[in-house]
């Protein structure tokens, strides 16, 4: 419900736009005789008016909305059409009680009624005579009081008070005039008023004074009093007129047409500097006290010293003055000297390690014995760690629960594809842009100077013409330096050697030498099925049944359908792969759940194939027998370990070619190149006349020729190869081997162990040759991972070739 004054616009068909000070309507007609005084009602219908009041002998249009207001009006429309209208002290009160409104009001009579499209109804009152409420008869359906009729006190014809309304009439005209809103009507209308009273009601309700400045003029019985404060609030007003004018003159000079938003906050301007206050006072005022809690280096306190002093300097529309600001915000947002507490419980730090990853112990140890120093110590330089590994292993996961077991805040950086060293650094600040590096937004972000900062990717990151970020990195990761690291942004040095970082990497060749030697290298081996088999009853089982709302529907994977899965669905060091099955068998179980069929609680091998499909691997074409010339090799990728044939056959020729295929490196093509000579040195032990390598041409070949090979450790594999084919003797079923030869004939160790048995196993193979060098390494492998392989440690090829060929 809302009552509102209905402006001149209305009635003299003006735009809003074109004004905001609209004059009521005036009727002027004569004060109330005595006989009329007499008939007037002593119990009125009460209405109450929002932000305006009501003076005798003015007309003011009101729209009815209340329902309490609307009934009182047609109790008025029967019974005389008098009202009683006065103002409520809350205009944002949309049921005021009693005590809600004024006591003093003014009688009105309804002169004419408009009932609106909107449903709402519209009526011209004319005020006439000054009331006091003494009591209130009727609450509801609408307000209905006893009254008091207030009579004016005039005061006797003198000079002084003819003078008083001559000044109110003079004041009145020069806020019309000089108001550009105001439209020339009212001042013709303020030159044909008259009657004294009458002018001053007319003046009183169109000035943009206080609704309670209003009400003491209606409740003032003594008309010379009401004339004197009637002229305080047109002297107010004619200054706020005048001030308004100043403002827009000093602003006009510095507009045009196509400049408007920019002419307001000029004018915005002019108020703020003729109100006195400066809002950016207050900026700085508040980064100054915000500073006040900071605990800053001596170089940071004095730099932000005088960054604030420039600033109190600068215009706040001049360029520099964001720059400077944002420098200064930064440095307030990084945490200078805070800390998160470090949790010294060492067994609790183990427990969370082991709940969230399972196996990974020489990791687990390294962060204990880490903590393990801390503690005595209570204060040491952070370690730089790398774990070094095949995808889908956990190394990035390990972070988290890292940050977990240690109470620390948790940061992850990715530097895959990173080719521009500022965003390490930062870019300097007098650049448009320019931001500081990610290793200072990143502090920024999570309030603690000594958080788990993950370095993910390190071995991807790129080197062009815009700078080395690798370089860049040596002074993060140097524990003797990263003390004072220096973001070229900031302008300081900031203490980075409380941070544990963390990198993680697939292979360490793609590592820049220099940055390598700073860091603590762990090497972490793919897992084994068994390995395979825990994790995804302890973590990816659970995690998948919840993320497809099965946490309630009872579901059992016994060991063998998850080894199942893992051997003929994956080939794959991580347990990516497999999560993504998993979930594939989930979606398959939710839907039968979704469409209320029969779901069995055992998943058995068959209900893996309906999901999955048929198997999509099997270790038939690795043990089954091949012709001679071909032999299964282990090799080492970025992925882990993987198994590859070596196939040689000869051709007639003259002898002076060897043809090497499948994408192979060129330590590879030298390995061949060793193995063929050593054969050629040794024909006569192995039955190989000399002639035959002058009458045959020698084709080496390793399948799956889009997958770049190198590395030594395929030279007694060639060799075994080559020998197979020139002897035509086979190489044995179920045997697979790794060794890099010497023209000698000697077999020298070789990298990448755990990966390439785990492969070996998954393959089905039987019976490995490797280095005796590398004894060592197998015996680090759990033997319940390695269960069922035979090893052949070797130290010259001719032990190679007795194991490995059958005899004719």
């Amino acid at each position: 419900m809302s009552e509102s004054r209905l402006t001149f616009d209305m009635l003299m068909g003006h735009n809003e736009q074109e004004m905001e000070f609209m004059p009521i309507v005036p009727l002027g007609e004569d004060e109330m005789d005595e006989q009329e005084k007499g008939s007037l009602p002593l119990e009125l219908p009460i209405i109450a008016l929002r932000n305006t009041v009501l003076f005798p002998n003015v007309v003011l249009p009101i729209t009815v909305a209340r329902e309490k207001s609307v009934k009182a009006i047609a109790e008025a429309q029967k019974t005389g059409k008098w009202i009683g209208v006065i103002a409520q002290k809350d205009s944002n009160n949309e049921d005021p009680m009693p005590e809600d409104v004024y006591l003093v009001g003014t009688l009105a009579k309804v002169v004419k009624q408009i009932k609106m499209p909107d449903g709402n109804i519209t009526i011209f009152i004319m005020g006439r005579m000054r009331f006091k409420i003494e009591a209130y008869t009727q609450i509801d359906p609408f307000y209905v009081a006893q009254v008091r009729y207030l009579e004016d006190v005039y005061p006797q014809k003198d000079a002084s008070f003819d003078a008083l309304i001559s000044s109110i009439k003079d004041y009145s005209e020069r806020i019309a005039q000089q108001s550009p809103n105001m439209p020339n009507e009212a001042s013709i209308v303020l030159r044909n008023i008259e009657q004294q009273s009458f002018l001053m009601h007319f003046v009183a309700s169109n000035i943009s004074a206080k609704l309670q400045d209003k009400q003491a003029m209606l409740e003032e019985n003594d008309i010379r009093t009401r004339a004197e404060r009637l002229l305080n609030l047109l002297q107010s007003e004619l200054q706020l007129v005048e001030l308004k004018n100043e403002i827009t003159n000093k602003t006009r000079a510095d507009i045009d047409r196509q400049q408007r938003e920019y002419f307001l906050q000029q004018q915005l301007k002019s108020i703020r500097e003729e109100l006195g206050g400066d809002p950016n006072e207050r900026e700085i005022k508040d980064l100054q006290k915000r500073a006040e809690e900071i605990k800053w280096t001596d170089a940071a306190k004095e730099l932000f010293k005088k960054n604030i002093e420039k600033l109190e300097r600068m215009h706040p529309s001049t360029p520099d003055y964001s720059v400077i600001y944002n420098h200064l915000d930064l440095m307030l947002d990084l945490p200078w000297g805070t800390y998160t507490e470090d949790s010294y419980d060492l067994k609790k730090a183990q427990k969370v390690l082991d709940e969230d990853h399972y196996g990974m112990e020489k990791i687990k140890d390294r962060i204990v014995e880490y903590l393990a120093v801390l503690k005595l110590k209570g204060d040491m330089k952070s370690p730089i760690l790398c774990f070094v590994g095949p995808p889908g292993i956990g190394k990035t996961s390990l972070g988290r629960s890292i940050a977990n077991a240690i109470h620390r805040k948790y940061v992850r950086l990715s530097l895959g594809g990173l080719h521009d060293e500022s965003e390490l650094r930062g870019h300097r600040k007098t650049y448009i842009g320019a931001m500081p590096g990610r290793i200072i937004q990143q502090l920024r972000k999570v309030k603690s100077a000594n958080p788990v900062f993950i370095l993910d990717e390190i071995d991807k990151m790129g080197n062009d013409f815009r700078g080395d970020p690798s370089s860049a990195l040596l002074e993060i990761l140097d524990p003797e330096q990263n003390n004072s690291f220096y973001d070229n942004y900031l302008e300081l040095e900031f203490d980075l050697s409380k941070v544990l970082f963390i990198a993680t990497a697939n292979s360490l060749s793609d590592i820049q030498p220099a940055l390598r030697d700073r860091l603590e290298i762990i090497q972490l081996s793919g897992y084994s099925p068994e390995e395979k088999t825990e994790i995804a009853k302890r973590h990816l089982i659970p995690k998948q049944k919840e993320l497809h709302g099965l946490s309630k529907v009872p579901l059992k994977f016994a060991d063998k359908v998850i080894v199942k899965i893992i051997q003929e669905y994956t080939r794959e060091s991580g347990v990516r792969e497999l999560d993504r099955l998993l979930a594939g068998m989930m979606r398959s179980i939710a839907k039968q759940v979704a469409m209320e069929e029969k779901v069995a609680p055992q998943v058995t091998a068959e209900r893996v194939e309906q999901a999955l499909g048929k198997a999509r691997f099997t270790n038939d074409i690795y043990t089954k027998g091949h012709p001679s010339g071909v032999v299964v090799g282990l090799a080492w990728t970025a992925a882990g370990g993987d198994i590859l044939f070596i196939e040689t056959s000869l051709s007639k020729g003259k002898g002076n070619s060897m043809t090497l295929t499948g994408n192979l490196g060129n330590v590879m093509k030298e390995s061949t190149s060793t193995a063929l000579s050593y054969l050629k040195a040794h024909a006569s032990e192995y039955g190989i006349a000399d002639e035959k390598f002058d009458e045959v041409n020698i084709h080496v070949h390793v399948p799956e020729g889009a997958v770049p090979k190198d590395g030594p450790s395929a030279g007694i594999t060639m060799l075994t190869s080559l020998a197979s084919a020139f002897t035509g003797r086979r190489v044995k079923p179920y045997i697979a081997m790794t060794g890099e030869i010497t023209l000698r004939g000697q077999v020298l160790a070789v990298g990448g162990i755990k990966e390439k048995m785990l492969a070996a196993k998954r393959a089905g193979i039987r019976d490995i040759i490797m280095p005796k060098q590398n004894e060592k390494d197998v015996e680090e492998i759990n033997k319940e991972y390695i269960k069922g392989l035979n090893f052949h440690y070797v130290d010259d090829v001719k032990d190679v070739l007795g194991l490995a060929l059958m005899k004719k």
